[in-house]
Protein backbone atom coordinates (compact mmCIF):
# COMPACT_ATOMS: atom_id res chain seq x y z
CA UNK A 1 0.00 0.00 0.00
CA UNK A 2 1.13 3.39 -0.63
CA UNK A 3 2.11 5.83 2.14
CA UNK A 4 0.38 8.61 3.36
CA UNK A 5 3.06 11.22 1.82
CA UNK A 6 2.70 9.48 -1.72
CA UNK A 7 -0.91 9.48 -1.07
CA UNK A 8 -1.45 13.13 -1.00
CA UNK A 9 1.01 13.46 -3.91
CA UNK A 10 -1.18 11.51 -5.72
CA UNK A 11 -4.76 12.54 -4.72
CA UNK A 12 -3.37 16.30 -6.26
CA UNK A 13 -2.30 14.83 -9.13
CA UNK A 14 -5.51 12.93 -10.22
CA UNK A 15 -7.96 13.21 -7.75
CA UNK A 16 -8.15 16.66 -6.16
CA UNK A 17 -11.59 17.27 -8.06
CA UNK A 18 -13.07 14.11 -6.95
CA UNK A 19 -16.22 15.04 -4.68
CA UNK A 20 -17.22 11.92 -2.01
CA UNK A 21 -20.71 12.22 -1.12
CA UNK A 22 -21.29 10.48 2.46
CA UNK A 23 -23.48 10.77 5.13
CA UNK A 24 -23.28 8.51 8.64
CA UNK A 25 -27.24 7.39 7.91
CA UNK A 26 -26.13 6.12 4.95
CA UNK A 27 -26.61 3.05 6.98
CA UNK A 28 -29.58 1.45 6.59
CA UNK A 29 -31.42 0.42 9.82
CA UNK A 30 -32.35 -2.98 9.46
CA UNK A 31 -31.18 -5.08 11.89
CA UNK A 32 -32.02 -8.37 9.90
CA UNK A 33 -30.06 -7.29 6.55
CA UNK A 34 -26.77 -8.32 6.54
CA UNK A 35 -27.50 -11.98 8.00
CA UNK A 36 -31.03 -12.23 5.56
CA UNK A 37 -29.06 -10.79 2.63
CA UNK A 38 -25.28 -10.54 3.24
CA UNK A 39 -25.45 -6.98 2.32
CA UNK A 40 -23.30 -5.33 4.62
CA UNK A 41 -25.16 -2.17 5.85
CA UNK A 42 -21.93 -0.32 7.38
CA UNK A 43 -20.50 -0.83 3.55
CA UNK A 44 -20.50 3.04 3.11
CA UNK A 45 -19.02 3.79 6.34
CA UNK A 46 -16.42 0.74 6.25
CA UNK A 47 -15.10 2.55 2.55
CA UNK A 48 -14.97 6.57 3.93
CA UNK A 49 -12.72 5.43 7.09
CA UNK A 50 -10.42 3.86 5.15
CA UNK A 51 -9.75 6.53 2.16
CA UNK A 52 -9.70 8.91 5.02
CA UNK A 53 -7.15 7.13 7.17
CA UNK A 54 -5.05 6.04 3.71
CA UNK A 55 -4.97 10.01 2.89
CA UNK A 56 -6.44 8.89 -1.08
CA UNK A 57 -8.94 11.25 -0.24
CA UNK A 58 -9.25 14.68 2.11
CA UNK A 59 -11.98 15.66 4.25
CA UNK A 60 -12.34 18.77 1.84
CA UNK A 61 -13.77 16.25 -0.56
CA UNK A 62 -16.37 15.13 1.08
CA UNK A 63 -19.93 16.35 0.57
CA UNK A 64 -22.80 16.08 1.89
CA UNK A 65 -26.02 15.13 1.21
CA UNK A 66 -29.26 16.54 1.36
CA UNK A 67 -32.79 14.50 1.22
CA UNK A 68 -34.38 14.43 -2.52
CA UNK A 69 -37.55 16.68 -2.19
CA UNK A 70 -40.61 14.39 -3.49
CA UNK A 71 -41.31 16.25 -6.33
CA UNK A 72 -37.75 15.12 -7.78
CA UNK A 73 -38.52 11.15 -7.85
CA UNK A 74 -41.81 11.92 -9.22
CA UNK A 75 -40.31 13.07 -12.50
CA UNK A 76 -39.59 9.60 -12.91
CA UNK A 77 -42.46 7.45 -10.47
CA UNK A 78 -45.81 7.03 -10.22
CA UNK A 79 -47.56 8.30 -7.25
CA UNK A 80 -48.75 4.92 -6.27
CA UNK A 81 -45.38 4.13 -6.29
CA UNK A 82 -43.97 7.10 -4.10
CA UNK A 83 -47.16 6.73 -1.53
CA UNK A 84 -46.37 2.75 -1.32
CA UNK A 85 -42.92 3.85 0.23
CA UNK A 86 -44.40 5.42 3.59
CA UNK A 87 -46.20 1.52 4.16
CA UNK A 88 -43.44 -0.60 5.87
CA UNK A 89 -44.34 -3.60 4.19
CA UNK A 90 -43.13 -2.37 1.03
CA UNK A 91 -39.78 -1.25 2.19
CA UNK A 92 -39.76 -4.92 3.84
CA UNK A 93 -40.47 -6.35 0.85
CA UNK A 94 -37.69 -4.56 -1.46
CA UNK A 95 -34.94 -5.33 1.23
CA UNK A 96 -36.04 -9.06 1.70
CA UNK A 97 -36.59 -8.29 5.84
CA UNK A 98 -39.69 -8.38 7.67
CA UNK A 99 -41.65 -5.70 8.35
CA UNK A 100 -41.69 -5.47 12.02
CA UNK A 101 -37.67 -4.95 11.10
CA UNK A 102 -38.40 -1.29 9.24
CA UNK A 103 -38.70 1.89 10.93
CA UNK A 104 -40.01 3.64 7.60
CA UNK A 105 -38.72 7.25 8.29
CA UNK A 106 -35.43 6.22 9.23
CA UNK A 107 -34.93 3.82 6.12
CA UNK A 108 -36.68 6.78 4.00
CA UNK A 109 -33.98 9.34 5.26
CA UNK A 110 -31.23 6.78 4.45
CA UNK A 111 -33.18 6.59 0.59
CA UNK A 112 -33.93 10.02 0.15
CA UNK A 113 -30.27 11.15 1.23
CA UNK A 114 -28.60 8.79 -1.53
CA UNK A 115 -31.23 10.10 -3.82
CA UNK A 116 -30.31 13.56 -3.02
CA UNK A 117 -26.56 13.40 -3.53
CA UNK A 118 -26.98 11.79 -7.15
CA UNK A 119 -28.82 14.16 -8.16
CA UNK A 120 -26.94 17.22 -6.76
CA UNK A 121 -23.49 15.16 -7.81
CA UNK A 122 -24.96 15.44 -11.41
CA UNK A 123 -25.73 19.03 -11.25
CA UNK A 124 -21.98 19.58 -9.95
CA UNK A 125 -20.52 17.67 -12.93
CA UNK A 126 -22.42 20.01 -14.98
CA UNK A 127 -21.77 23.24 -13.17
CA UNK A 128 -20.82 26.54 -14.97
CA UNK A 129 -19.18 28.18 -11.74
CA UNK A 130 -16.35 25.77 -12.98
CA UNK A 131 -16.35 25.46 -16.33
CA UNK A 132 -13.36 22.99 -16.33
CA UNK A 133 -14.54 19.22 -17.02
CA UNK A 134 -11.54 17.35 -17.71
CA UNK A 135 -11.26 14.83 -14.67
CA UNK A 136 -14.12 15.80 -13.26
CA UNK A 137 -15.94 12.71 -11.29
CA UNK A 138 -18.17 12.48 -7.99
CA UNK A 139 -18.34 9.06 -5.98
CA UNK A 140 -21.58 8.80 -4.20
CA UNK A 141 -21.05 5.78 -1.44
CA UNK A 142 -24.58 4.51 -1.61
CA UNK A 143 -27.54 4.29 -4.75
CA UNK A 144 -27.24 2.95 -8.27
CA UNK A 145 -30.64 1.61 -7.74
CA UNK A 146 -30.92 0.12 -10.84
CA UNK A 147 -33.92 -1.85 -10.25
CA UNK A 148 -36.24 0.14 -9.28
CA UNK A 149 -39.06 1.16 -12.29
CA UNK A 150 -41.32 3.95 -13.01
CA UNK A 151 -44.65 1.94 -11.49
CA UNK A 152 -42.60 -0.79 -9.44
CA UNK A 153 -39.77 -0.94 -6.82
CA UNK A 154 -37.73 -4.34 -5.83
CA UNK A 155 -34.15 -5.98 -5.56
CA UNK A 156 -32.91 -3.63 -2.86
CA UNK A 157 -34.11 -0.43 -4.88
CA UNK A 158 -37.05 1.70 -3.82
CA UNK A 159 -36.30 4.60 -6.35
CA UNK A 160 -33.53 4.50 -9.46
CA UNK A 161 -31.93 8.29 -8.60
CA UNK A 162 -29.86 7.69 -11.77
CA UNK A 163 -32.87 7.92 -13.67
CA UNK A 164 -34.27 10.44 -11.04
CA UNK A 165 -30.90 12.70 -11.61
CA UNK A 166 -31.34 12.54 -15.37
CA UNK A 167 -34.76 13.86 -15.11
CA UNK A 168 -33.33 16.71 -12.65
CA UNK A 169 -31.11 17.95 -14.89
CA UNK A 170 -32.84 17.82 -17.88
CA UNK A 171 -35.55 19.88 -16.31
CA UNK A 172 -32.68 22.18 -15.46
CA UNK A 173 -32.31 22.48 -19.23
CA UNK A 174 -29.51 20.15 -20.07
CA UNK A 175 -29.98 18.28 -23.77
CA UNK A 176 -26.16 16.50 -23.46
CA UNK A 177 -25.86 12.78 -24.03
CA UNK A 178 -25.93 10.78 -20.93
CA UNK A 179 -24.14 7.86 -20.92
CA UNK A 180 -25.22 4.78 -18.24
CA UNK A 181 -22.65 2.08 -17.86
CA UNK A 182 -23.99 -0.17 -15.18
CA UNK A 183 -21.57 -2.96 -14.17
CA UNK A 184 -23.41 -4.25 -11.83
CA UNK A 185 -23.60 -8.32 -12.23
CA UNK A 186 -27.32 -7.43 -13.01
CA UNK A 187 -29.06 -5.77 -15.92
CA UNK A 188 -30.42 -2.59 -15.62
CA UNK A 189 -33.80 -3.38 -16.07
CA UNK A 190 -35.34 -0.47 -13.69
CA UNK A 191 -33.04 1.97 -15.92
CA UNK A 192 -33.83 0.82 -19.11
CA UNK A 193 -38.06 1.40 -18.47
CA UNK A 194 -37.65 4.88 -16.95
CA UNK A 195 -35.35 5.56 -19.48
CA UNK A 196 -36.51 4.40 -22.32
CA UNK A 197 -38.49 7.67 -24.23
CA UNK A 198 -34.94 9.44 -23.79
CA UNK A 199 -33.27 9.46 -26.96
CA UNK A 200 -29.90 10.93 -25.42
CA UNK A 201 -28.93 8.28 -23.07
CA UNK A 202 -27.09 5.49 -23.46
CA UNK A 203 -26.81 2.44 -21.58
CA UNK A 204 -24.37 -0.05 -21.34
CA UNK A 205 -24.17 -2.94 -19.26
CA UNK A 206 -22.32 -6.01 -18.90
CA UNK A 207 -23.80 -8.58 -16.10
CA UNK A 208 -23.93 -12.03 -15.36
CA UNK A 209 -27.92 -12.99 -15.90
CA UNK A 210 -30.11 -13.48 -18.81
CA UNK A 211 -33.44 -11.17 -18.23
CA UNK A 212 -34.91 -11.22 -21.05
CA UNK A 213 -34.42 -8.66 -23.78
CA UNK A 214 -33.64 -4.94 -22.54
CA UNK A 215 -34.42 -2.48 -25.82
CA UNK A 216 -31.84 0.25 -25.80
CA UNK A 217 -29.56 -1.48 -23.91
CA UNK A 218 -26.06 -2.59 -25.01
CA UNK A 219 -25.86 -5.82 -23.02
CA UNK A 220 -23.50 -8.00 -22.52
CA UNK A 221 -24.22 -11.04 -20.82
CA UNK A 222 -21.23 -13.39 -19.64
CA UNK A 223 -21.22 -16.63 -18.13
CA UNK A 224 -21.12 -17.70 -14.42
CA UNK A 225 -17.69 -17.48 -13.10
CA UNK A 226 -16.15 -15.46 -16.13
CA UNK A 227 -13.66 -14.04 -13.92
CA UNK A 228 -11.20 -11.26 -14.88
CA UNK A 229 -9.81 -11.94 -18.02
CA UNK A 230 -12.58 -12.47 -19.58
CA UNK A 231 -15.07 -9.68 -18.01
CA UNK A 232 -12.19 -7.25 -19.05
CA UNK A 233 -12.50 -8.27 -22.44
CA UNK A 234 -15.77 -7.73 -22.38
CA UNK A 235 -15.50 -3.96 -20.58
CA UNK A 236 -12.73 -3.07 -23.19
CA UNK A 237 -15.54 -3.78 -25.82
CA UNK A 238 -17.95 -2.18 -24.37
CA UNK A 239 -16.29 0.94 -23.96
CA UNK A 240 -15.12 0.79 -27.74
CA UNK A 241 -18.90 1.37 -28.84
CA UNK A 242 -19.61 4.01 -26.07
CA UNK A 243 -20.47 7.09 -27.80
CA UNK A 244 -19.01 10.44 -27.23
CA UNK A 245 -21.01 11.60 -23.72
CA UNK A 246 -21.62 14.85 -22.17
CA UNK A 247 -22.73 13.59 -18.72
CA UNK A 248 -21.80 9.90 -17.07
CA UNK A 249 -23.13 7.49 -14.42
CA UNK A 250 -21.13 4.70 -14.26
CA UNK A 251 -22.58 1.54 -11.56
CA UNK A 252 -19.54 -0.04 -10.12
CA UNK A 253 -20.83 -3.04 -8.00
CA UNK A 254 -19.25 -5.02 -5.87
CA UNK A 255 -21.51 -7.81 -6.38
CA UNK A 256 -19.17 -9.29 -9.56
CA UNK A 257 -16.24 -10.57 -7.18
CA UNK A 258 -15.84 -14.09 -6.78
CA UNK A 259 -18.15 -15.79 -3.92
CA UNK A 260 -21.28 -13.32 -4.02
CA UNK A 261 -23.73 -15.48 -3.96
CA UNK A 262 -26.37 -12.99 -6.14
CA UNK A 263 -23.28 -12.29 -8.46
CA UNK A 264 -21.14 -14.91 -9.59
CA UNK A 265 -19.16 -13.19 -12.30
CA UNK A 266 -16.18 -14.50 -10.12
CA UNK A 267 -13.82 -11.11 -9.82
CA UNK A 268 -11.26 -10.57 -7.71
CA UNK A 269 -10.84 -6.83 -5.95
CA UNK A 270 -7.78 -6.62 -8.08
CA UNK A 271 -10.11 -7.30 -11.44
CA UNK A 272 -12.38 -4.74 -9.31
CA UNK A 273 -9.72 -2.26 -9.74
CA UNK A 274 -8.79 -2.80 -12.91
CA UNK A 275 -12.03 -2.48 -13.80
CA UNK A 276 -12.79 1.07 -12.40
CA UNK A 277 -9.46 2.28 -13.95
CA UNK A 278 -10.47 1.33 -17.22
CA UNK A 279 -13.59 2.95 -17.16
CA UNK A 280 -12.45 6.28 -15.61
CA UNK A 281 -9.62 6.63 -18.36
CA UNK A 282 -12.68 6.05 -20.86
CA UNK A 283 -14.48 8.68 -19.02
CA UNK A 284 -11.27 11.09 -18.20
CA UNK A 285 -12.30 14.13 -20.35
CA UNK A 286 -17.20 13.34 -19.42
CA UNK A 287 -18.21 14.32 -16.11
CA UNK A 288 -18.95 11.35 -14.36
CA UNK A 289 -20.79 10.33 -11.01
CA UNK A 290 -19.89 6.81 -9.88
CA UNK A 291 -22.28 4.39 -7.63
CA UNK A 292 -22.26 1.21 -5.98
CA UNK A 293 -25.47 -0.67 -6.16
CA UNK A 294 -25.14 -4.74 -5.07
CA UNK A 295 -22.32 -6.48 -3.06
CA UNK A 296 -23.21 -9.06 -0.96
CA UNK A 297 -19.49 -10.13 0.51
CA UNK A 298 -17.95 -9.08 3.76
CA UNK A 299 -15.50 -7.02 0.43
CA UNK A 300 -18.00 -5.53 -0.87
CA UNK A 301 -16.76 -2.53 1.30
CA UNK A 302 -12.87 -3.19 -0.34
CA UNK A 303 -14.18 -2.95 -4.08
CA UNK A 304 -16.07 0.30 -3.00
CA UNK A 305 -13.04 1.92 -0.93
CA UNK A 306 -11.42 0.41 -3.97
CA UNK A 307 -13.22 2.84 -6.57
CA UNK A 308 -12.47 5.91 -4.13
CA UNK A 309 -8.80 4.72 -4.60
CA UNK A 310 -9.22 4.45 -8.71
CA UNK A 311 -10.86 7.65 -8.96
CA UNK A 312 -8.66 9.87 -6.00
CA UNK A 313 -5.10 8.50 -6.82
CA UNK A 314 -5.49 6.13 -9.21
CA UNK A 315 -3.58 3.35 -7.77
CA UNK A 316 -3.68 -0.46 -7.93
CA UNK A 317 -2.53 -1.31 -4.59
CA UNK A 318 -4.36 -3.95 -3.09
CA UNK A 319 -6.27 -3.18 0.38
CA UNK A 320 -4.34 -5.14 2.79
CA UNK A 321 -6.01 -8.15 3.83
CA UNK A 322 -5.31 -8.08 7.69
CA UNK A 323 -6.87 -4.61 7.46
CA UNK A 324 -10.31 -4.24 9.83
CA UNK A 325 -11.94 -0.64 9.33
CA UNK A 326 -14.22 -1.38 12.49
CA UNK A 327 -10.80 -1.98 14.35
CA UNK A 328 -8.87 0.87 13.47
CA UNK A 329 -12.28 3.16 13.62
CA UNK A 330 -12.65 2.01 17.43
CA UNK A 331 -9.56 2.06 17.79
CA UNK A 332 -9.08 5.81 17.35
CA UNK A 333 -12.24 6.44 19.03
CA UNK A 334 -10.73 4.70 22.26
CA UNK A 335 -7.30 6.64 21.92
CA UNK A 336 -9.48 9.90 22.37
CA UNK A 337 -11.67 8.65 25.58
CA UNK A 338 -9.92 9.82 29.02
CA UNK A 339 -10.31 6.87 31.45
CA UNK A 340 -12.01 9.90 33.51
CA UNK A 341 -14.53 10.02 30.81
CA UNK A 342 -15.64 6.11 31.46
CA UNK A 343 -15.76 6.22 35.14
CA UNK A 344 -12.22 5.97 36.55
CA UNK A 345 -10.70 8.68 38.65
CA UNK A 346 -7.66 8.35 41.21
CA UNK A 347 -9.74 8.72 43.60
CA UNK A 348 -11.01 5.31 42.63
CA UNK A 349 -7.76 4.30 44.06
CA UNK A 350 -8.33 5.35 46.95
CA UNK A 351 -11.62 3.79 47.67
CA UNK A 352 -9.96 0.38 46.44
CA UNK A 353 -7.58 1.01 49.64
CA UNK A 354 -10.57 1.95 51.91
CA UNK A 355 -12.09 -0.86 51.01
CA UNK A 356 -9.09 -3.45 51.49
CA UNK A 357 -8.67 -1.96 54.94
CA UNK A 358 -12.84 -2.83 55.44
CA UNK A 359 -13.87 0.83 55.82
CA UNK A 360 -16.86 1.92 53.83
CA UNK A 361 -16.34 4.53 51.24
CA UNK A 362 -19.52 4.79 49.72
CA UNK A 363 -18.33 5.01 46.19
CA UNK A 364 -20.53 4.23 42.95
CA UNK A 365 -20.79 0.83 41.58
CA UNK A 366 -18.48 0.02 38.50
CA UNK A 367 -18.55 -2.09 36.13
CA UNK A 368 -15.20 -4.19 35.88
CA UNK A 369 -14.18 -2.19 38.44
CA UNK A 370 -13.44 0.95 35.80
CA UNK A 371 -16.81 1.74 34.25
CA UNK A 372 -19.59 3.53 35.55
CA UNK A 373 -23.07 3.78 34.33
CA UNK A 374 -22.86 7.12 32.88
CA UNK A 375 -19.71 5.85 31.31
CA UNK A 376 -20.76 3.24 29.70
CA UNK A 377 -23.88 5.56 28.31
CA UNK A 378 -21.33 8.57 26.99
CA UNK A 379 -19.01 5.52 25.37
CA UNK A 380 -21.46 4.02 23.63
CA UNK A 381 -22.31 7.55 22.42
CA UNK A 382 -19.22 7.85 21.20
CA UNK A 383 -18.94 4.74 19.32
CA UNK A 384 -22.01 5.27 17.39
CA UNK A 385 -24.12 2.47 19.41
CA UNK A 386 -26.61 4.65 20.56
CA UNK A 387 -27.02 6.57 17.53
CA UNK A 388 -27.85 3.13 15.50
CA UNK A 389 -30.29 1.66 18.25
CA UNK A 390 -31.88 5.23 18.36
CA UNK A 391 -32.57 4.97 14.90
CA UNK A 392 -34.33 1.66 15.13
CA UNK A 393 -36.58 3.60 17.58
CA UNK A 394 -35.55 3.25 20.58
CA UNK A 395 -34.62 6.14 23.36
CA UNK A 396 -33.90 7.79 25.86
CA UNK A 397 -31.66 5.05 27.50
CA UNK A 398 -30.40 4.16 30.80
CA UNK A 399 -27.77 1.71 32.38
CA UNK A 400 -27.59 -0.29 34.65
CA UNK A 401 -25.13 -2.37 36.78
CA UNK A 402 -25.58 -5.52 38.81
CA UNK A 403 -23.62 -8.04 40.35
CA UNK A 404 -24.03 -11.51 39.38
CA UNK A 405 -23.44 -14.89 40.50
CA UNK A 406 -20.42 -14.89 38.18
CA UNK A 407 -19.08 -11.68 37.47
CA UNK A 408 -20.86 -8.26 36.63
CA UNK A 409 -23.69 -7.46 34.31
CA UNK A 410 -24.18 -4.33 32.39
CA UNK A 411 -27.62 -3.37 30.73
CA UNK A 412 -28.55 -0.74 28.49
CA UNK A 413 -32.26 -0.40 28.97
CA UNK A 414 -34.95 1.01 26.86
CA UNK A 415 -36.11 4.12 29.59
CA UNK A 416 -39.74 4.66 28.71
CA UNK A 417 -40.59 0.76 28.47
CA UNK A 418 -37.58 -0.52 30.94
CA UNK A 419 -36.96 -3.15 27.97
CA UNK A 420 -33.22 -4.45 28.26
CA UNK A 421 -31.30 -4.13 24.35
CA UNK A 422 -28.16 -5.42 25.30
CA UNK A 423 -26.74 -6.98 28.34
CA UNK A 424 -23.37 -8.31 28.99
CA UNK A 425 -22.03 -10.36 31.97
CA UNK A 426 -18.29 -10.54 32.20
CA UNK A 427 -15.74 -11.72 34.89
CA UNK A 428 -11.87 -10.48 34.70
CA UNK A 429 -10.21 -13.94 35.33
CA UNK A 430 -6.60 -15.06 34.34
CA UNK A 431 -6.02 -11.70 32.96
CA UNK A 432 -8.48 -12.62 30.63
CA UNK A 433 -11.99 -10.95 30.24
CA UNK A 434 -14.65 -13.39 30.10
CA UNK A 435 -17.88 -13.32 28.07
CA UNK A 436 -20.39 -14.68 29.95
CA UNK A 437 -23.39 -13.81 28.48
CA UNK A 438 -24.27 -11.18 25.65
CA UNK A 439 -27.63 -10.28 24.80
CA UNK A 440 -28.31 -7.61 22.12
CA UNK A 441 -32.28 -7.61 21.98
CA UNK A 442 -34.92 -5.79 19.43
CA UNK A 443 -38.11 -6.16 21.03
CA UNK A 444 -39.57 -4.23 18.53
CA UNK A 445 -38.96 -7.09 15.61
CA UNK A 446 -40.10 -9.84 15.68
CA UNK A 447 -39.23 -13.40 14.49
CA UNK A 448 -40.83 -14.74 10.84
CA UNK A 449 -40.75 -17.05 7.63
CA UNK A 450 -38.28 -14.44 7.13
CA UNK A 451 -36.69 -14.06 10.49
CA UNK A 452 -36.61 -17.23 12.28
CA UNK A 453 -35.73 -17.08 15.84
CA UNK A 454 -32.45 -18.21 16.89
CA UNK A 455 -30.92 -20.45 19.79
CA UNK A 456 -30.93 -18.86 22.43
CA UNK A 457 -33.16 -15.90 21.24
CA UNK A 458 -36.28 -14.30 23.00
CA UNK A 459 -36.70 -11.43 20.32
CA UNK A 460 -34.44 -10.85 17.58
CA UNK A 461 -30.96 -9.35 17.86
CA UNK A 462 -29.87 -5.94 17.25
CA UNK A 463 -27.80 -6.52 14.08
CA UNK A 464 -24.52 -4.65 16.15
CA UNK A 465 -22.38 -7.86 17.19
CA UNK A 466 -19.44 -6.66 15.43
CA UNK A 467 -19.98 -3.40 17.12
CA UNK A 468 -20.41 -4.81 20.17
CA UNK A 469 -17.60 -7.73 19.88
CA UNK A 470 -15.02 -4.81 18.61
CA UNK A 471 -16.14 -2.84 21.43
CA UNK A 472 -15.63 -5.75 24.36
CA UNK A 473 -11.72 -6.07 23.01
CA UNK A 474 -11.68 -2.45 23.39
CA UNK A 475 -12.44 -2.99 27.06
CA UNK A 476 -10.03 -5.97 27.26
CA UNK A 477 -6.90 -3.68 26.47
CA UNK A 478 -8.59 -0.77 28.72
CA UNK A 479 -8.26 -2.92 31.57
CA UNK A 480 -4.59 -4.30 30.62
CA UNK A 481 -6.04 -7.81 30.05
CA UNK A 482 -4.79 -10.24 27.62
CA UNK A 483 -7.47 -10.94 25.90
CA UNK A 484 -11.15 -11.54 25.26
CA UNK A 485 -12.36 -15.40 25.76
CA UNK A 486 -16.58 -16.72 24.96
CA UNK A 487 -17.95 -19.81 24.55
CA UNK A 488 -20.72 -19.49 21.96
CA UNK A 489 -23.51 -21.65 22.64
CA UNK A 490 -24.52 -22.05 18.84
CA UNK A 491 -23.22 -21.23 15.20
CA UNK A 492 -24.06 -18.16 14.33
CA UNK A 493 -22.56 -16.84 17.52
CA UNK A 494 -19.25 -18.34 16.59
CA UNK A 495 -19.67 -17.03 12.82
CA UNK A 496 -20.72 -13.92 13.79
CA UNK A 497 -17.40 -13.31 15.47
CA UNK A 498 -15.10 -15.18 13.18
CA UNK A 499 -13.13 -12.51 11.78
CA UNK A 500 -12.09 -11.41 15.36
CA UNK A 501 -11.68 -14.51 17.42
CA UNK A 502 -10.47 -18.04 16.66
CA UNK A 503 -11.04 -21.42 19.29
CA UNK A 504 -8.07 -21.96 21.34
CA UNK A 505 -7.80 -25.65 20.31
CA UNK A 506 -6.67 -25.31 16.53
CA UNK A 507 -8.00 -28.89 15.53
CA UNK A 508 -11.98 -27.30 16.79
CA UNK A 509 -10.70 -23.75 14.76
CA UNK A 510 -10.13 -26.10 11.59
CA UNK A 511 -13.00 -28.14 12.22
CA UNK A 512 -14.93 -24.85 12.44
CA UNK A 513 -13.58 -23.38 9.48
CA UNK A 514 -14.93 -26.55 7.18
CA UNK A 515 -17.97 -25.78 8.71
CA UNK A 516 -18.35 -22.34 7.22
CA UNK A 517 -16.85 -23.63 3.98
CA UNK A 518 -19.70 -26.33 3.89
CA UNK A 519 -22.59 -24.11 4.50
CA UNK A 520 -21.26 -20.90 2.68
CA UNK A 521 -24.17 -20.87 0.60
CA UNK A 522 -26.58 -20.95 3.21
CA UNK A 523 -28.11 -17.75 4.73
CA UNK A 524 -26.76 -17.59 8.50
CA UNK A 525 -30.37 -18.42 9.94
CA UNK A 526 -30.66 -21.51 7.77
CA UNK A 527 -27.03 -22.51 8.11
CA UNK A 528 -27.57 -22.22 12.12
CA UNK A 529 -31.02 -23.84 12.28
CA UNK A 530 -29.11 -26.81 10.27
CA UNK A 531 -26.61 -27.67 13.11
CA UNK A 532 -29.22 -26.53 15.69
CA UNK A 533 -31.17 -29.23 14.23
CA UNK A 534 -28.73 -32.09 13.60
CA UNK A 535 -29.15 -31.89 10.07
CA UNK A 536 -25.60 -31.41 9.78
CA UNK A 537 -23.03 -34.63 9.04
CA UNK A 538 -19.49 -34.73 10.11
CA UNK A 539 -17.73 -37.91 7.96
CA UNK A 540 -21.29 -39.64 7.63
CA UNK A 541 -22.33 -38.78 11.20
CA UNK A 542 -24.68 -36.29 13.02
CA UNK A 543 -22.92 -33.39 14.03
CA UNK A 544 -23.48 -31.32 17.30
CA UNK A 545 -22.41 -27.81 18.13
CA UNK A 546 -19.07 -27.98 20.27
CA UNK A 547 -19.29 -24.77 22.43
CA UNK A 548 -15.57 -24.71 23.19
CA UNK A 549 -13.65 -21.10 24.00
CA UNK A 550 -12.78 -18.23 21.52
CA UNK A 551 -10.10 -15.85 21.94
CA UNK A 552 -9.08 -12.90 20.55
CA UNK A 553 -5.77 -11.86 22.08
CA UNK A 554 -5.09 -8.19 22.66
CA UNK A 555 -1.22 -9.02 21.83
CA UNK A 556 -1.63 -11.58 18.36
CA UNK A 557 -0.01 -14.93 18.92
CA UNK A 558 1.36 -17.57 16.68
CA UNK A 559 -1.75 -19.80 15.48
CA UNK A 560 -0.68 -23.27 15.09
CA UNK A 561 -2.10 -23.05 11.26
CA UNK A 562 -0.73 -26.80 10.68
CA UNK A 563 -3.06 -28.62 12.79
CA UNK A 564 -5.99 -26.44 11.99
CA UNK A 565 -5.26 -26.98 7.77
CA UNK A 566 -4.53 -30.87 9.02
CA UNK A 567 -8.19 -30.55 11.11
CA UNK A 568 -10.29 -28.97 8.16
CA UNK A 569 -8.33 -31.28 5.75
CA UNK A 570 -10.04 -34.30 7.95
CA UNK A 571 -13.49 -32.79 8.67
CA UNK A 572 -15.93 -33.47 5.76
CA UNK A 573 -19.34 -31.49 6.55
CA UNK A 574 -22.62 -32.02 4.53
CA UNK A 575 -26.45 -31.65 4.68
CA UNK A 576 -28.11 -34.45 5.78
CA UNK A 577 -30.97 -35.49 3.46
CA UNK A 578 -33.20 -36.66 6.43
CA UNK A 579 -35.40 -34.33 7.89
CA UNK A 580 -34.41 -32.59 11.80
CA UNK A 581 -34.09 -35.38 14.44
CA UNK A 582 -37.58 -32.86 16.14
CA UNK A 583 -39.48 -34.07 12.98
CA UNK A 584 -38.98 -37.96 13.17
CA UNK A 585 -42.04 -39.29 14.25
Amino acid sequence: MLSGVENRVRRWLFGRDLAVWYSPDYRLPLSGLEARTGFTPRRADHAVWFLLERRAIARENLRTPRRAEYDEPSRVHTPELLDSLGRGETLARIWNVDPSDVPVDEVMNTVRLACGATIDAARSMLSTANPRKVGRRALNLLGGFHHARPDVAGGFCPVNDVAVAIAAVRAEGFDGRVIVLDLDAHPPDGTAACLQHDRSCFIGSISGAEWGPLPGVDETVLPPGAGDAEYLRALDGLLQRMPAGDLAFVISSGDVLAGDPLGGLGLTLSGCRERDLRVAGALFRVPSVWLPAGGYTPDAWRALAGTGLALGIHSRAPIPRKYDPLVARFSAIARSLAPSELGHTPEMEMDDVAADLGLSTGERKLWMNFYSAEGIEHALHRYGVLGEIRRLGYGPFRVEIHDEGVGQSARLVNAPTGEVLIEAVLEKREEMLYVHWLALRHPRARFSADRPQLPGQDVPGLGLAQEISELLIRMAVRLGLHGLVLRPAAYHLAYAGRERLHFVDPARQGRFEALVDALRELPLTEATRAVTEGRVLLNGAPYAWEADEMVKWVEPRAEDRAAVEAEKARSHFRLSTAPPASAVP
